[in-house]
């Protein structure tokens, strides 16, 4: 039995009891007093006052700060009783069965895409001086250290997200510290405890199994095709031969782009969202060679990403992957409806957060945002009054419309423009017949949208921020499934000139998420572009080099889009 852990579990068994005042320190914070338990051991003095100086010696505001914090108090609960140690019979100091089973799992630490090195630190080493109770109490407190910084990045990631970029505005997930050493150090299996906090997302474990097959070494890529000239039906070209091998098409004699070729390309492109046209363009082209190769490091930064998300993500939810320009509905795991998107320009990102779809609106106004005012808006109606009328809009002045012409624009700025604007509902207003509301402070959400050719580009960031939807009335139908009053007829029964709004009566979760790599279902690898560098900001933050994925599926050439819409 481990003797140093009676002392704590005796510690435990009177928890209940309330010592003294004269006997306790009172740690007061926001929520609730903290109760720190007198040490009765030497041993126990010894990692009170290491602990002690560690707390108060911190910069408040920062991570040793809060991790020493968390100790003091948990250790302070329980009168600074030790729980990694132990002492054996001869006297020397070994660590606990918790604790051994906890170091073997810090050193598989690489096949959860997690550094080892991060917990089996230099301070985490059992010498002959332990037996000095200075040194007893430092090495516990560096194992409890250690625990509670894996069990952060289990759970909820090694990176705090805001920290990369507003734009990814996703909240960590909070983890009873104090519960969880308890629960680990008297836990017959430790191993169990944390590999629960883990994400339990398919994806997640499938990249994760992807993690533990990967071999950077023995990565060959499909057969490839040489880059050249657009392909298109009936057209000869000497690179055909190469094409209907890495289509796994019968050999011909001739170099003709012929039907066989269309379908198999037409197939292709759809397996992969793209255009589904039967032409070989640079897009495609760049995927039936592979793209840019997946590394290690773009896995493990999905993973990362992946412990970002809320643990639970709904029964029935709504998930839009940015990269892949793609929005799908889920219910328990299975996707029963996918629609292309367009979302946000690098410029105007779209930014990654979950929330819940509260309201839908039929015939929306679109209320303009002040960035769109200030830079594009302000400038056109000062040059030119007729400007919003022009594109269907009011402009407001304490709510209140006011006419254009009756402006002395000699008098305003697009810097103090002190008008609010909206677009009136109509066949051309930005947002289009319907638009889904969770209301948040980046003031983006799904809507429909008059520019329906933009849909069929293969790289779609072209937004102000909002998330364009595809076919939103199909998309509405899937979203209501749940709901017993309303449905697509309902709302399209709506249509009309005025802003009509729709509660449903259960919210819908949304995830705006963002990931480069996902399994398809065969268990193969997908990359897609990383068109807002989050990717590569991660694997910088996690110190896994370089990152190399470039977009994997480029643009086809196109005209530059300049627009006004969210």
């Amino acid at each position: 039995m481990n003797k140093i852990l009676v002392c704590l579990l005796a510690a435990l068994a009177g928890a209940g009891t309330v010592l003294p005042a004269n006997a306790q320190e009172i740690v007061a914070l926001a929520a609730s007093p903290v109760v720190i338990a007198p040490p009765q051991t030497p041993l126990a003095q010894t990692i009170k006052s290491g602990l002690s100086a560690a707390y108060y010696g911190a910069a408040k505001g920062t991570t040793s700060y809060d991790e020493a914090q968390k100790l003091y108090f948990f250790y302070g609960s329980r009168h600074f009783e030790p729980i990694w140690l132990d002492q054996a019979d001869n006297g020397s100091v070994v660590f606990s069965a918790p604790a051994q089973k906890i170091i073997k799992l810090f050193e598989s630490a690489a096949s959860e895409g997690l550094r080892p090195s991060d917990y089996l630190t230099p301070d985490l080493k059992l010498t002959a001086t332990n037996a000095d109770p200075a040194a007893m109490a430092a090495l516990e407190t560096a194992f409890s250290r250690a625990a509670m910084r894996y069990a952060t990045h289990i759970y909820t990631g090694r990176i705090a997200p805001l920290s990369l970029s507003e734009n990814l505005d996703i909240q960590p997930k909070k983890l009873d510290e104090a519960a969880l050493l308890i629960q680990l150090a008297s836990s017959a299996d430790p191993v169990a405890v944390l590999a629960a906090l883990e994400p339990t997302h398919p994806q997640f474990l499938a990249l994760k199994a992807a993690l533990a097959t990967y071999d950077d070494s023995a990565k060959e890529g499909p057969a490839q095709v040489a880059a050249g000239k657009t392909l298109k039906p009936g057209m000869s070209d000497a690179r055909i031969p190469a094409l209907r091998v890495r289509l796994n098409l019968p050999a011909v004699a001739d170099t003709i782009y012929d039907d066989a070729i269309v379908a198999a390309i037409k197939t292709f492109q759809t397996s992969l969202g793209l255009e589904a046209d039967g032409v070989m363009g640079p897009a495609t082209l760049t995927a039936l060679n592979g793209g840019v190769p997946i590394t290690r490091a773009d896995i493990i930064a999905n993973m990362e990403r992946w412990r970002w998300m809320p643990r639970d993500l709904g029964q029935f939810n709504v998930f839009v992957n940015i990269p892949e320009y793609r929005l799908a509905i889920n219910r328990n795991g299975v996707e029963e409806y996918t629609t292309r998107v367009v979302v946000g320009t690098v410029k105007n990102q779209t930014p990654v957060f979950s929330d819940n779809i509260r309201h839908i609106v039929v015939n929306p106004y679109w209320n303009v945002p002040s960035s769109i005012i200030k830079g594009e808006i302000a400038p056109a109606v000062m040059r030119n009054p007729a400007y919003t009328d022009n594109q269907n809009m009011d402009l407001l002045y304490n709510g209140n419309p006011v006419s254009p012409w009756q402006v002395d624009w000699s008098q305003v700025s697009a810097t103090n423009f002190p008008f609010r604007v909206r677009q009136r509902p109509g066949p051309g207003n930005a947002l289009g017949q319907i638009k889904f509301l969770f209301p948040n402070k980046h003031d983006v959400y799904l809507h429909d949208t008059p520019s329906k050719g933009l849909f069929s580009r293969t790289a779609r960031a072209l937004s102000h921020g909002c998330v364009r939807v595809q076919n939103p009335m199909e998309f509405a139908n899937a979203l209501l499934a749940n709901e017993p009053n309303l449905s697509r007829a309902s709302l399209e029964a709506m249509f009309g000139p005025s802003e009509r709004w729709v509660n449903p009566q259960t919210q819908i979760p949304v995830h705006l998420a963002y990931f480069t790599v996902t399994v398809a279902p065969d268990g193969s690898l997908r990359s897609f572009g990383d068109i807002y560098g989050h990717n590569a900001h991660v694997i910088e933050a996690l110190g896994l080099g370089t990152a190399m994925t470039a977009p994997a599926i480029t643009a086809e050439a196109a005209p530059a889009v300049n627009e006004l819409a969210p």
